[in-house]
């Protein structure tokens, strides 16, 4: 048979199973994009709602490709059932709500495994070689493994807070800590062991291990083990003590492939909804007009929420630092309906809609990577959300920190003590009610801006080091990268793994008398 007329070989097929808030959807409809650039047929399964969300990174990852016979794929399932108003899919819909659904969330997640087990199932034309799912759905891990399939995991987070989560949930450090003369405020410090560095919290900062949440994070961390490995949105060159320490001292699998973002094609396109101008591009007409590192950007994603007295402190800090500032404004429900309640006197002139106002607000969605990216652009200040820091790493942004919850104050820890490109407000508490944060002084958090962007030793050092992250970071995808190598080197291991299978399966049909495939 002549070499043209060997029959091509299926491209690997990947399954992506993205939990329902729009930080995990997007990373990983991005993390399909390179898959697929690289050759894969790549499916996200998701429901309809969600899958709205991740559509303009699809159809432009499917524009740009140049292999027709490997593209992205959305499968839709429908959302079950669950007592749920209609339309609320996701996590961000789900805060929007006066009434607490969570538990019926939660009851939803658990019965996606019939789709699930259905899609592994059916695809007898193309099989799933490796399905990609959230560490949240903890059953994908017995399911994927049911069909023969390798569960690669998708935590959404850093090498850094998967690793300090492993000894958080390892060796309860709750229960033996004492108070600490070096904490200031005589409250409680909290070391976890066994890591690359000293990390130390406040028991306030942490979860308790009562909450009801405790043991559905180490039900997950036990499934994520019986895995195959599992997939980060980061690089070797931001955490490298700890992938070394992921996978040599805890002998985990992982493969480091971002940031995603940089990777997939048109990145500048990709902060905006499909090819119409972004809701904020009167923000980046006004970017345009002022001076280099001059403007701090405010944003603390999609989920969340700030009392009336915290955003009245935000405000008279973005007065009392004098710096310019874009603010975004949304997300969670209760914080934009009556400005009244906490707009300072004074402060609406900061932000007139003028040429040379000091301020501009934006009441909604933002587009984030576009105005990191801006050259006006000297600070952000943030939730500690891990798809924004990456962004800001990516761009060269140094940050003000002030996490609110979930593996923020871990990914805090990172960006002040591990990296120190960013600078701390202090915030001590760890909760999602409003009720659960201190309301912190406005002079408090402006001076963390001042010492982020200002003219001293402190501020020229964590700009610089912001600025030689965001060189390593877009290096890492680039071809020879080592982002862009792991996705090869990931690749290269499952198609192996096929060839094994197939090699398997024959050696069994010929000892039971049947021809070999051919």
């Amino acid at each position: 048979m002549a070499t043209s007329d060997k029959p091509r070989q299926q491209p690997l097929h990947i399954l992506f199973f993205p939990f329902f808030a729009a930080g995990h959807l997007i990373p990983v409809a991005d993390m399909a994009a390179l898959f697929a650039a690289r050759g894969a047929r790549c499916t996200i399964l998701t429901t309809p709602v969600n899958a709205d969300t991740i559509r303009p990174a699809v159809d432009r990852a499917n524009l740009h490709g140049n292999n027709s016979t490997s593209a992205v794929e959305i499968s839709l399932m429908p959302f079950p059932d669950v007592g749920l108003p209609p339309g609320i899919e996701n996590v961000s819909a789900l805060a929007t709500l006066q009434v607490d659904y969570s538990a019926n969330f939660m009851q939803a997640v658990q019965l996606f495994r019939e789709p699930f087990d259905q899609f592994l199932a059916d695809n007898h034309n193309h099989p799933v070689d490796a399905v990609v799912s959230d560490s949240f759905f903890t059953w994908s891990a017995d399911a994927a493994a049911e069909h023969g399939v390798p569960r690669l995991v998708f935590f959404g987070s850093s090498v850094f807070a998967r690793s300090c989560n492993e000894s958080l949930l390892r060796n309860s450090p709750l229960e033996t800590s004492t108070a600490s003369p070096e904490d200031n405020d005589g409250g409680r410090l909290v070391s976890l062991p066994g890591l690359p560095h000293r990390v130390e919290l406040r028991q306030s900062q942490m979860m308790d291990p009562g909450n009801y949440l405790w043991k559905f994070f180490q039900s997950n961390n036990a499934a994520d083990q019986r895995s195959f490995g599992e997939v980060f949105n980061s690089f070797q060159e931001l955490e490298p003590d700890y992938v070394e320490h992921f996978r040599a001292t805890l002998g985990r699998r992982a493969w480091l492939v971002g940031p995603v973002a940089l990777g997939t094609m048109d990145t500048a396109a990709s902060g905006t909804k499909g090819n119409a101008l972004p809701p904020g591009d009167g923000c980046l007409r006004w970017l345009d007009r002022k001076p280099a590192g001059s403007v701090v950007y405010v944003s603390f994603g999609t989920i969340s929420s700030f009392s009336p007295a915290e955003l009245r402190e935000i405000a008279r800090s973005l007065d009392i630092s004098g710096r310019n500032f874009v603010w975004v404004i949304g997300g969670a429900a209760g914080t934009v309906d009556d400005w009244s309640e906490w707009m300072p006197e004074g402060f609406a002139e900061l932000t007139a809609d003028v040429d040379d106002s000091r301020g501009f607000i934006i009441r909604g969605w933002a587009p984030q990577r576009l105005i990191l990216n801006h050259p006006a652009l000297g600070g952000f200040m943030t939730h500690c959300g891990w798809n924004s820091i990456l962004e800001a790493v990516s761009a060269g942004v140094p940050m003000v920190t002030w996490p609110r919850y979930a593996d923020q104050f871990f990914n805090e820890k990172l960006v002040v003590e591990v990296l120190k490109v960013g600078v701390s407000i202090g915030a001590k508490d760890y909760g999602l009610s409003l009720e659960d944060h201190e309301v912190i002084a406005g002079e408090l958090i402006a001076r963390s801006i001042t010492r982020l962007m200002g003219d001293s030793q402190e501020g020229d050092a964590v700009r610089k080091k912001a600025n030689e992250l965001g060189v390593k970071a877009r290096s890492a995808v680039e071809k020879g990268g080592s982002s862009y190598g792991d996705v090869g080197r990931l690749m290269d291991e499952l198609m192996a793994r096929r060839r094994c299978s197939v090699k398997l399966g024959e050696e069994v049909r010929a000892e039971d008398g049947a021809s070999p495939v051919s």
